[in-house]
């Protein structure tokens, strides 16, 4: 199961349009999401997706404002990752 908001005005037109193409039953607005992420899917799918070029000097240029040398950052991110998994563990008491 999906959810999400939607702008209220797009939202309106979507049920308009799904009722019209669907009939005003039950299951129209579904259909009519359906057939949109179905489209969706594949108009994304149909588009290049990745990266082109380097991605070390990707990377290269996403840290260029830091002011940490490789070995602090490696740390500093080991932290970082030491952290977030702790929060993910169940404690028992």
């Amino acid at each position: 199961m999906l959810r999400g908001q939607l702008d209220r005005k797009l939202e309106l037109k979507f049920r308009e349009l799904a009722m019209k193409k669907f009939g005003y039953g039950k299951g129209a607005l579904s259909k009519a999401l359906e057939e949109a992420i179905i489209q969706w899917i594949l108009t994304v799918e149909n588009e290049e997706l990745g990266f082109e070029g380097d991605p070390v000097e990707a990377i290269d240029g996403l840290l260029s404002g830091l002011d940490i040398d490789a070995v602090k950052l490696q740390h500093e991110i080991g932290k970082v990752w030491s952290l977030r998994t702790l929060k993910n563990v169940s404690r028992r008491h």
